[in-house]
């Protein structure tokens, strides 16, 4: 049973969104503020979180839990501008749901993301390329020996890669693969994903020797064993 820590201000959002998800089987935590949320964030399978909190900000309270944890976290705001949601992306979200919402898709992107987080468990366990190595059954991922902190979108986005070193996937391939078939957004927003990915698996980001662009059609992921770089 995943567990799912919802973290909003207003009670009958949290009595709403409690009663969906344990109907569907899962076990709920509430927290009506950034203080109570990062308390327990740590017993989370999932966050839900409102940006909009009494105490600490929700943009803050992502950024304290990505310093120890790769907990998928999914954003609740009354903002729907698209720079918005790639400001939330960036400091670690994995999704974005714009208020008022549904209860009913709130759940279908809980669901979304749980299975797509247990879905890279079927891959092999070991890969390595050059320096950088992923465990996918410990979900590690270590360069130069050094560990990788990856958010979840982050850590998706690179096994998706891994599946097919050489391939070149569009970003609506990827937009399908790591956000879901649900995702609402820009598929420009895998663009953000893979900046923040190349910032922390590449030497030179500006000269990346994994992630490569292929300009007019999406990304690729070389071995620079292979490639020579």
């Amino acid at each position: 049973m995943s567990t799912i820590l919802i973290v909003d201000d207003e009670p009958q959002i949290l009595e709403i969104l409690s009663s969906y998800l344990t109907k569907e089987g899962y076990h709920v935590m509430t927290a009506e503020n950034g203080r109570d949320a990062l308390e327990l964030a740590d017993a989370a399978d999932l966050i839900v979180l409102d940006l909009m909190l009494p105490d600490i900000g929700g943009e803050d309270v992502c950024r304290e839990i990505r310093k120890t944890s790769r907990v998928p976290i999914l954003m609740l705001t009354a903002k729907s501008g698209e720079s918005d949601r790639i400001a939330g992306l960036e400091i670690g979200a994995d999704d974005y749901l714009v208020k008022p919402f549904s209860p009913r898709e709130l759940v279908a992107r809980v669901r979304a993301i749980l299975r797509r987080m247990g879905d890279y468990q079927v891959l092999r366990d070991q890969v390595e390329l050059g320096d950088l190595h992923v465990s996918l059954w410990e979900k590690r991922v270590t360069l130069k020996g050094k560990p990788v902190e990856l958010t979840p979108s982050e850590y998706r986005l690179l096994t998706t890669l891994l599946r097919y070193p050489g391939r070149t996937w569009t970003r609506e391939e990827l937009v399908e693969e790591v956000l879901g078939l649900d995702f609402a957004g820009s598929d420009r927003t895998i663009d953000t994903h893979i900046k923040n990915l190349r910032h922390k698996i590449e030497n030179d980001p500006r000269q990346p020797v994994y992630i490569k662009t292929v300009y007019g059609l999406g990304y690729r992921l070389d071995n620079p064993a292979q490639s020579g770089g």
